[in-house]
Protein backbone atom coordinates (compact mmCIF):
# COMPACT_ATOMS: atom_id res chain seq x y z
CA UNK A 1 0.00 0.00 0.00
CA UNK A 2 2.80 2.41 0.91
CA UNK A 3 4.57 1.60 -2.35
CA UNK A 4 1.37 2.27 -4.31
CA UNK A 5 0.87 5.62 -2.54
CA UNK A 6 4.49 6.56 -3.18
CA UNK A 7 4.14 5.83 -6.90
CA UNK A 8 0.82 7.69 -7.05
CA UNK A 9 2.35 10.74 -5.36
CA UNK A 10 5.41 10.71 -7.59
CA UNK A 11 3.29 10.54 -10.75
CA UNK A 12 0.67 13.09 -9.68
CA UNK A 13 2.35 15.44 -7.23
CA UNK A 14 2.27 18.47 -9.56
CA UNK A 15 -1.46 18.04 -10.17
CA UNK A 16 -2.16 17.44 -6.47
CA UNK A 17 -0.17 20.52 -5.43
CA UNK A 18 -2.02 22.66 -7.98
CA UNK A 19 -5.34 21.24 -6.78
CA UNK A 20 -4.46 21.94 -3.14
CA UNK A 21 -3.44 25.49 -4.03
CA UNK A 22 -6.75 26.11 -5.81
CA UNK A 23 -8.75 24.75 -2.87
CA UNK A 24 -6.80 26.92 -0.39
CA UNK A 25 -7.23 29.95 -2.67
CA UNK A 26 -10.99 29.45 -2.80
CA UNK A 27 -11.14 29.02 0.97
CA UNK A 28 -9.03 31.99 2.04
CA UNK A 29 -8.55 34.43 -0.87
CA UNK A 30 -11.44 34.58 -3.36
CA UNK A 31 -14.33 32.54 -4.67
CA UNK A 32 -17.63 32.72 -6.53
CA UNK A 33 -20.96 32.64 -4.74
CA UNK A 34 -24.28 31.70 -6.33
CA UNK A 35 -27.33 33.86 -5.63
CA UNK A 36 -30.43 31.78 -5.00
CA UNK A 37 -33.67 33.57 -4.27
CA UNK A 38 -34.93 37.13 -4.39
CA UNK A 39 -33.85 38.65 -1.09
CA UNK A 40 -31.34 41.06 -2.69
CA UNK A 41 -33.46 42.22 -5.63
CA UNK A 42 -33.12 44.50 -7.50
CA UNK A 43 -29.35 44.62 -6.81
CA UNK A 44 -28.81 40.87 -7.20
CA UNK A 45 -30.92 38.43 -9.20
CA UNK A 46 -31.59 34.73 -8.79
CA UNK A 47 -28.90 33.00 -10.87
CA UNK A 48 -26.20 35.65 -10.42
CA UNK A 49 -22.66 34.47 -9.70
CA UNK A 50 -20.87 37.08 -7.63
CA UNK A 51 -17.18 37.57 -6.93
CA UNK A 52 -16.30 37.18 -3.26
CA UNK A 53 -13.20 38.96 -1.99
CA UNK A 54 -12.27 36.98 1.12
CA UNK A 55 -9.35 39.30 1.87
CA UNK A 56 -11.57 42.36 2.06
CA UNK A 57 -11.56 42.39 5.87
CA UNK A 58 -9.34 39.65 7.29
CA UNK A 59 -6.61 37.14 6.51
CA UNK A 60 -7.95 33.82 7.78
CA UNK A 61 -6.52 30.35 8.13
CA UNK A 62 -7.94 28.29 5.23
CA UNK A 63 -11.04 26.23 6.10
CA UNK A 64 -11.51 28.07 9.43
CA UNK A 65 -12.99 31.31 10.79
CA UNK A 66 -9.74 32.08 12.60
CA UNK A 67 -8.39 35.50 11.58
CA UNK A 68 -4.62 35.91 11.50
CA UNK A 69 -4.79 39.60 10.58
CA UNK A 70 -7.57 42.20 10.49
CA UNK A 71 -7.16 44.31 7.35
CA UNK A 72 -10.26 46.53 7.27
CA UNK A 73 -13.52 46.90 9.13
CA UNK A 74 -16.76 46.08 7.27
CA UNK A 75 -18.52 49.31 6.39
CA UNK A 76 -22.11 50.45 6.12
CA UNK A 77 -23.33 49.78 2.58
CA UNK A 78 -21.04 46.79 1.89
CA UNK A 79 -22.61 43.71 0.32
CA UNK A 80 -21.28 40.81 2.37
CA UNK A 81 -21.36 37.02 2.28
CA UNK A 82 -22.15 35.48 5.66
CA UNK A 83 -21.77 31.93 6.98
CA UNK A 84 -24.70 32.35 9.34
CA UNK A 85 -24.93 29.94 12.24
CA UNK A 86 -28.39 31.26 13.15
CA UNK A 87 -29.72 30.65 9.63
CA UNK A 88 -27.74 27.44 9.12
CA UNK A 89 -26.72 28.54 5.64
CA UNK A 90 -24.81 31.15 3.67
CA UNK A 91 -26.47 34.57 3.32
CA UNK A 92 -25.79 37.54 1.05
CA UNK A 93 -26.94 40.83 2.57
CA UNK A 94 -26.10 44.53 2.83
CA UNK A 95 -24.57 46.03 5.98
CA UNK A 96 -26.86 48.73 7.35
CA UNK A 97 -25.53 49.11 10.88
CA UNK A 98 -21.99 48.90 12.28
CA UNK A 99 -21.00 48.60 15.97
CA UNK A 100 -22.48 51.42 18.01
CA UNK A 101 -25.19 52.34 15.49
CA UNK A 102 -28.81 52.60 16.62
CA UNK A 103 -31.19 51.05 14.09
CA UNK A 104 -34.86 51.92 13.90
CA UNK A 105 -37.47 50.99 11.27
CA UNK A 106 -41.13 51.92 10.97
CA UNK A 107 -43.14 50.69 7.99
CA UNK A 108 -39.89 50.17 6.05
CA UNK A 109 -38.64 53.69 6.77
CA UNK A 110 -35.05 53.28 7.92
CA UNK A 111 -33.48 55.47 10.60
CA UNK A 112 -29.81 55.11 11.60
CA UNK A 113 -28.44 57.16 14.48
CA UNK A 114 -31.40 59.51 14.15
CA UNK A 115 -30.77 60.07 10.43
CA UNK A 116 -33.88 59.33 8.35
CA UNK A 117 -33.26 57.74 4.95
CA UNK A 118 -34.59 59.55 1.88
CA UNK A 119 -36.44 57.54 -0.76
CA UNK A 120 -36.93 58.06 -4.47
CA UNK A 121 -39.24 55.83 -6.52
CA UNK A 122 -37.58 54.58 -9.72
CA UNK A 123 -40.23 52.25 -11.14
CA UNK A 124 -43.12 49.97 -10.32
CA UNK A 125 -42.51 46.32 -11.16
CA UNK A 126 -44.75 43.27 -10.85
CA UNK A 127 -43.18 42.38 -7.50
CA UNK A 128 -43.11 45.87 -6.03
CA UNK A 129 -41.70 49.36 -6.08
CA UNK A 130 -38.04 49.81 -7.02
CA UNK A 131 -36.64 52.70 -5.01
CA UNK A 132 -33.35 54.43 -4.32
CA UNK A 133 -32.51 54.65 -0.62
CA UNK A 134 -30.30 57.60 0.34
CA UNK A 135 -28.65 57.45 3.76
CA UNK A 136 -25.70 59.58 4.84
CA UNK A 137 -23.40 59.72 1.79
CA UNK A 138 -24.54 56.40 0.28
CA UNK A 139 -27.29 55.41 -2.15
CA UNK A 140 -28.47 52.05 -3.42
CA UNK A 141 -31.55 50.49 -4.95
CA UNK A 142 -34.07 48.55 -2.90
CA UNK A 143 -37.50 47.02 -3.39
CA UNK A 144 -40.75 47.38 -1.43
CA UNK A 145 -43.47 44.79 -2.02
CA UNK A 146 -46.92 45.70 -3.36
CA UNK A 147 -48.47 42.52 -1.99
CA UNK A 148 -50.51 42.41 1.18
CA UNK A 149 -48.71 39.74 3.16
CA UNK A 150 -47.01 39.63 6.51
CA UNK A 151 -45.79 43.10 7.42
CA UNK A 152 -44.23 42.12 10.77
CA UNK A 153 -40.67 42.82 9.54
CA UNK A 154 -41.47 46.33 8.33
CA UNK A 155 -40.83 47.70 11.82
CA UNK A 156 -37.82 47.07 14.04
CA UNK A 157 -36.10 48.50 17.09
CA UNK A 158 -34.77 50.85 18.11
CA UNK A 159 -31.76 48.64 18.86
CA UNK A 160 -28.04 49.32 19.22
CA UNK A 161 -25.54 47.20 17.30
CA UNK A 162 -23.14 45.58 19.82
CA UNK A 163 -19.37 45.50 19.49
CA UNK A 164 -18.07 42.98 16.99
CA UNK A 165 -21.45 42.65 15.28
CA UNK A 166 -23.31 44.10 12.29
CA UNK A 167 -26.92 44.72 11.31
CA UNK A 168 -27.72 43.52 7.78
CA UNK A 169 -30.77 43.76 5.52
CA UNK A 170 -31.72 42.38 2.14
CA UNK A 171 -32.43 45.00 -0.51
CA UNK A 172 -35.78 43.28 -1.12
CA UNK A 173 -37.09 44.51 2.21
CA UNK A 174 -40.34 42.51 2.33
CA UNK A 175 -38.79 39.27 1.09
CA UNK A 176 -35.60 38.87 3.12
CA UNK A 177 -34.62 36.88 6.20
CA UNK A 178 -31.91 39.07 7.72
CA UNK A 179 -30.98 40.72 11.03
CA UNK A 180 -34.65 41.38 11.73
CA UNK A 181 -35.01 37.59 12.03
CA UNK A 182 -31.51 36.31 12.84
CA UNK A 183 -30.33 39.27 14.95
CA UNK A 184 -26.88 40.85 14.65
CA UNK A 185 -24.16 39.17 12.60
CA UNK A 186 -20.83 38.43 14.35
CA UNK A 187 -17.83 39.69 12.41
CA UNK A 188 -16.21 36.25 12.31
CA UNK A 189 -19.19 34.93 10.31
CA UNK A 190 -18.58 37.45 7.51
CA UNK A 191 -16.80 35.54 4.75
CA UNK A 192 -16.02 38.46 2.47
CA UNK A 193 -17.33 41.33 0.37
CA UNK A 194 -18.83 41.31 -3.11
CA UNK A 195 -18.66 44.25 -5.50
CA UNK A 196 -19.39 42.65 -8.88
CA UNK A 197 -21.42 40.02 -10.72
CA UNK A 198 -19.18 37.70 -12.75
CA UNK A 199 -21.99 36.20 -14.83
CA UNK A 200 -25.69 35.41 -14.51
CA UNK A 201 -27.98 32.59 -15.69
CA UNK A 202 -31.73 33.15 -15.97
CA UNK A 203 -33.55 30.11 -14.55
CA UNK A 204 -36.84 31.31 -16.06
CA UNK A 205 -35.30 31.35 -19.56
CA UNK A 206 -33.71 27.87 -19.70
CA UNK A 207 -30.63 29.19 -17.83
CA UNK A 208 -29.66 31.50 -20.66
CA UNK A 209 -26.90 33.97 -19.80
CA UNK A 210 -28.02 37.50 -18.94
CA UNK A 211 -25.62 39.41 -21.17
CA UNK A 212 -26.18 42.72 -19.43
CA UNK A 213 -24.92 41.37 -16.11
CA UNK A 214 -21.52 40.09 -17.26
CA UNK A 215 -18.94 41.70 -14.92
CA UNK A 216 -21.58 44.17 -13.71
CA UNK A 217 -20.53 46.37 -10.79
CA UNK A 218 -22.68 46.47 -7.65
CA UNK A 219 -23.76 49.62 -5.81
Amino acid sequence: MKRYLSIFWHENKKFLLILASIVCFKSAVADLNSISGRSMQPTLLDGDKVWVNKLAYDVKIPFTDIALLNLHDPMRGDIVIIDSEAAGKRLVKRIIGVPGDTIYMRNNMLVVNGEIADYEVLSEEQEGLVIIEHLFDQSHQAMISNFRGSRSTRSYGPSEVPDGHFFVLGDNRDNSADSRLYSFIPREQIVGRSSSVVFSLDSEQSFRPRSGRFMAQLD
